[in-house]
């Protein structure tokens, strides 16, 4: 339950907040105009504040000033009539969390409400702040699960296998278990197994000495070395060939290896992290990857769900990161408008975590005011006409008529959706989705950028 004021200077628009309010379960003060308003905020302890923008006496944008004044970090939602939308904007630039427009509709009120009060009006300094976990951001259950994990994980010596698409934060859990561990003042290193050559990928994890081969001019210490005592994180393991599989497992075995051109073992003591977005089990089946290695890699498994199978974590993820990239970007924005944070809702994410962080840093980056609007959003039409991208749906059938239509568009609209459509069944991985549409590693990354789309790795033919 929250305590909530209300100012209008219609009363049946007060009537009519306050029954919907209270049925909500909230406790309601109501005032008939802006100084009102003022004086019973100044006199008690508010949790939000719904205020018309046209009141007299006190006009809403002048009583927001005095509440921000006061109370910086007040959820305030502002009430406008249809013909006004640029005083709803003025209020937005001035510190509004929301706006409604007249005549609105109930779902569409009880959605602004809820989400401004889950909004913290306490400052961040003066509390942890909630959901947030080693940079892992999330409150679902599935998550929660694997924060547990983490922790009891982090203690112990044991091999983890985490998998998961591209864009889950694979990485940042790695780094999450790294942090939690006897080790973690000792060293993290990171290598992406999908991004070396595998002519190269002997030398980078175990080094070389000088004159193993052609260019060695010089000794090298491989990954394996430099991790000593501490983690060395295998990301995308499914793409390590069946020379360097057996290589890493003799490593798990016998912690110990050799450079390359050298015939002195050195023994290491590190705690092995890898990841995959690939089905390792399917892998094994196949004979691509060595059932051996599986099991040592697998003795304990996290597997991290899509964002489109965690949706109530968009809002908490999309302000996380509006902070973040406007500390970053030396930006003020503050805050999502609802009808933003409801595009992104309906959005199917194919690029997961990773996807909403880079629409969400290039809506900072170009925003002119202090809240990210819808048109804001980089994102295509038809996801603001809520289709959820990427998504398995029919291609609708296009009827020419007197009017004509504009071929080059609709063409244009109909490739990026089959695009997105394959990169969505591929999880991602770029030269995947070329095949379903037969084209080519390099045709699909020039249309990736072609269309401004974000969240795929353009270095993993996979």
């Amino acid at each position: 339950m929250a305590k909530i004021l209300v100012a209008d200077d219609e009363l049946s628009m007060r009537e009519f907040l306050e029954i919907l309010l209270k049925k909500e379960g909230h406790e309601v003060v109501c005032a008939a105009d802006g100084e009102e308003a003022l004086t019973r905020f100044q006199g008690d302890s508010f949790d939000l504040v719904l205020s018309d923008i046209k009141m007299p006496k006190l006009g809403g944008l002048a009583l927001l000033a005095k509440v921000k004044e006061s109370r910086p970090n007040m959820a305030v939602i502002m009430i406008t009539a249809y013909a006004s939308p640029e005083d709803a904007i003025a209020a937005m630039k001035a510190g509004a969390y929301d706006y409604l427009t007249k005549p609105f509709k109930l779902k569409e009120i009880k959605s602004v409400i809820r989400n401004a009060l889950a909004k913290p009006t306490v400052p961040a300094e003066e509390k942890a702040p909630a959901g947030i976990f080693c940079n892992l951001v999330s409150h679902s259950p599935e998550m929660m699960k694997i924060f547990n994990l983490i922790r009891q994980v982090g203690s112990t010596k044991t091999n983890v296998l985490i998998s998961g698409e591209s864009g889950t934060g694979k990485e940042l859990v790695a780094r999450a278990i790294h942090q939690n561990s006897p080790r973690s003042k000792q060293p993290f290193v990171t290598i992406n197994c999908s991004a070396i050559p595998d002519n190269l990928m002997e030398s980078e994890l175990f080094g070389h000495v000088k004159g193993a081969f052609t260019g060695a001019v010089a000794g090298k210490k491989g990954l394996f070395e430099m991790a000593h005592g501490g983690t060395i994180f295998l990301d995308e393991i499914g793409d390590l060939s069946p020379v360097i599989q057996v290589k890493l497992l003799r490593v798990i075995q016998e912690r110990e290896f050799m450079r390359v051109g050298d015939t002195e073992t050195i023994s290491v003591d590190v705690r092995l992290i890898s990841a995959t977005n690939k089905n390792l089990e399917q892998e094994v089946i196949q004979g691509k990857f060595r059932e051996d290695l599986y099991y040592r890699l697998n003795v304990v498994h996290l597997h991290l769900p899509a964002l489109r199978e965690r949706i109530e974590d968009i809002p908490l993820l999309a302000q996380y990161f509006l902070e973040k990239c406007s500390r970053d970007l030396g930006k003020d924005v503050q805050s999502i408008s609802s009808y933003a944070l409801d595009i992104l809702m309906k959005y199917n994410f194919p690029g997961n975590v990773r996807e909403l962080e880079n629409i969400i840093e290039r809506s900072v980056a170009l925003e002119g005011s202090n809240i990210i609007l819808p048109d804001s959003l980089a994102l295509a039409e038809h996801k603001k006409e809520g289709r959820r991208e990427g998504a398995k749906e029919g291609i609708p059938a296009l009827r020419l008529t007197s009017a004509g239509i504009d071929l080059e568009k609709e063409l244009s609209e109909l490739e990026k959706d089959l695009i997105l459509q394959a990169l969505n069944l591929s999880h991602g991985v770029i030269k995947k989705a070329g095949e379903l549409l037969h084209l080519s590693f390099r045709s699909m990354r020039w249309k990736i950028q072609k269309y401004g789309l974000r969240g795929f790795s353009d270095t993993k033919e996979e």
